[in-house]
């Protein structure tokens, strides 16, 4: 009877790990690596990530005046979904503009002061003048709008699977084959990959195929990642996966000639699970692997080693004009 797996991935972030943030409910997404200077800048603050080590991913974070801080709930009841009698409509409000009493140099005062992004909210809506004439949907759509101007909300997202594939299915969909998650589970269902599996994979998809498959071993069975030719495609996707020594020593690669000649001399085994695997891991691969994996991916072209910074943010954050000040451009970026 084979050994219970031993590969388990931490539920609390850690330093040096890659981790996934969700900049206001995914207006923006970016992958970072938690090293001691690593900083994300949102708007004009720039905010270390020190505050999310030890934290348990799915964690939402607010920016104060020193940074990040956890969000506190504050464990009143939310009637989101109740029925309300709603006997108000907007249609003797006019925006001209003058229905704000509080002006930017007030509220650029205010931010000196220390206030948080709450109080300046609250500030805002106190002293509006049509706020209160306005529909319940219309307040929750003006609380939110300032909410994520002046006090954006920060979640903590563990890269896995399908995080990796829906991250980089919003904004460069060209690097992974316009892949989307449902394919990419139907591919891995299809093949029937799981544990004490042994799988060979031909990855054009930057690595997302052999990360994929690498997850869902847990650390058991083996995957070889073969290729075309004599340049073996990218797999740097792969270091964004947090996979630990066990996992990534058995990711193996091989020209897909090498595979056909040992099968062809009737040397290989049966499986690469064994004492003496027959693909024998490149060392130059396995040292990639244990890159950090930082913001940073190669942009899936096997002859280059230009690495690319990942920043990926909504085409058009309307409710955050300040969101995007700072942000490293991406090739073939508008």
């Amino acid at each position: 009877q084979p050994p219970p797996p031993t590969a388990v991935i931490p539920r609390e972030a850690w330093e040096g790990c890659s981790v996934l943030l969700d900049v206001n409910d995914g207006d923006r997404l970016a992958f970072f690596r938690l090293t001691p200077g690593a900083t994300v800048k949102i708007g004009d603050k720039s905010c270390s990530l020190q505050p999310l080590l030890g934290r348990p991913f799915g964690s939402l974070f607010r920016v104060g005046p020193d940074g990040l801080l956890p969000c506190q709930d504050d464990g009143k009841p939310r009637d989101a979904g109740a029925a309300q009698d709603e006997t108000r409509d907007n249609r003797s409000l006019v925006d001209n503009n003058t229905a704000q009493t509080l002006s930017s140099e007030d509220i650029e005062a205010m931010k000196r002061e220390g206030a948080s992004g709450d109080a300046i909210v609250e500030a805002l809506i106190a002293n509006s003048s049509t706020f209160g004439n306005k529909t319940v949907f219309s307040q929750e759509k003006y609380k939110l709008k300032k909410q994520k101007k002046y006090a954006p909300k920060v979640l903590l997202r563990r890269p896995s699977t399908r995080s990796i594939c829906e991250t980089y299915f919003k904004k460069y969909p060209a690097r992974i084959g316009f892949m989307r998650v449902d394919t990419l589970s139907l591919l891995l269902s299809m093949a029937n990959v799981g544990a004490y599996s042994d799988v060979l994979a031909v990855d054009m998809v930057g690595g997302l195929v052999v990360g994929a498959v690498a997850e869902r071993l847990g650390g058991t069975g083996y995957v070889c990642s073969t290729y075309l030719g004599s340049a073996p495609s990218s797999i740097d996707i792969i270091r964004m996966y947090n996979l630990n020594s066990e996992m990534t020593s058995r990711i193996f690669q091989a020209p897909l000639s090498d595979l056909c000649s040992l099968k062809t001399s009737g040397d290989a085994p049966g499986s690469i699970q064994g004492d003496e695997p027959g693909v024998v891991p490149d060392e130059s691969f396995q040292s990639s692997l244990e890159k950090p994996s930082d913001t940073e991916v190669s942009d899936g072209n096997a002859q280059s080693t230009t690495a690319q910074p990942i920043d990926i943010e909504a085409p058009e954050p309307a409710t955050d004009e300040h969101l995007n000040q700072g942000d490293i451009s991406m090739p073939g970026k508008q």
